[in-house]
């Protein structure tokens, strides 16, 4: 029998995307989802909240592991009211799910929290996992998460935490409305251009997945970016050329920030802020990358 994975809050980009893989692997993957229940292309959906236990905890009896991605998008103006949703619906998964484990007979060998590079703030250091955190909001969120994810062992359960950078893929992603700025004439510098952008393509991250999935010896705190950080300035530029674009006009600061308020509807320090981030727990463990340079991950993603 094909060994189960529970993705929770798994049916956005970076979860559908994995379901596929994993499949594609020969697990069985089931997607915890507030939308509809139902079977989709070889994937099963099952109803949750996010909050309580309501039958949806029988699906990781017995499944090899389960994978959070659980918490209201990043990507919205930051009130009073978005603040507490984004907190709450990460704490509240990360308890839920410890709940639903801890009552199991047979528990998953592994929960891997889906987790963000935004711990670290607005730095262009170099920054692995040791590194020092930052300041702001953001950093909180990732800060109270992290403290709720590993506040509880569970014997026989391995906890590993993939602090998630700019995941580069087709149909969808981070990457989309960036290469819209691009189609319209609008893909140069923005803001400062100096933000680093820790990127890394979807395949990899896929691959490091399975790696927390799979491997024994992996628990704790990962940084699931690529090898080769790079800024904004230059990130658009690469971006430019795999399109086949020539030069395109910067988006001053002040720009980014009434198009992120007025148009986008989306705090302006997302694109304005970076962090220069580096894999070093994999590439000390030993984990091949596929994609390294830049430009190559684009041009296999935009030839799709």
């Amino acid at each position: 029998m094909a060994a189960s994975i529970v993705l929770a809050g798994g049916s956005g980009f970076l979860g559908q995307a994995l379901g596929t893989y994993l499949c594609e692997l020969g697990y069985k993957c089931c997607i915890l989802t507030r939308g509809e229940a139902g079977t989709r292309d070889g994937i099963r959906y099952v109803k949750w909240d996010g909050r309580t236990q309501s039958g949806w905890e029988r699906e990781l009896e017995g499944a090899h592991g389960v994978v959070n991605f659980t918490g209201k998008s990043v990507n919205c103006l930051y009130t009073k009211a978005n603040r507490a949703e984004i907190i709450r619906s990460r704490l509240d998964a990360v308890r839920v799910i410890d709940e639903a484990v801890r009552g199991l007979k047979v528990k998953p060998k592994v929960i891997v929290q889906a987790g963000s590079l935004a711990i670290f703030g607005n730095t262009e250091r170099e920054c692995d996992e040791d590194a020092a955190h930052g300041n702001g909001f953001s950093v909180e969120v990732c800060q109270q998460w992290e403290k709720a994810f590993f506040q509880q062992d569970i014997p026989g359960v391995r906890k590993v935490m993939l602090r998630i950078g700019f995941a580069l893929g087709p149909d969808g992603g981070a990457l989309e409305p960036l290469m819209q700025l691009a189609r319209f004439g609008l893909g140069g510098t923005i803001g400062s251009g100096r933000q680093y952008i820790s990127w890394l393509h979807l395949h990899d991250l896929n691959a490091m997945f399975r790696y927390a999935l799979e491997e024994e010896q992996a628990e704790g705190i990962y940084n699931a970016t690529g090898v080769q950080p790079i800024s904004n300035r230059e990130f658009m530029k690469t971006l430019r050329e795999v399109m086949g674009k020539g030069w395109q006009p910067p988006a001053p600061t002040p720009f980014v920030r009434l198009g992120a308020y007025l148009i986008m509807q989306a705090d302006p320090e997302l694109a304005l802020s970076g962090r220069n981030c580096v894999p070093k727990r994999l590439l000390r463990e030993g984990f091949s990358f596929q994609y390294t340079k830049l430009d190559e991950a684009l041009r296999q993603i935009t030839a799709q």
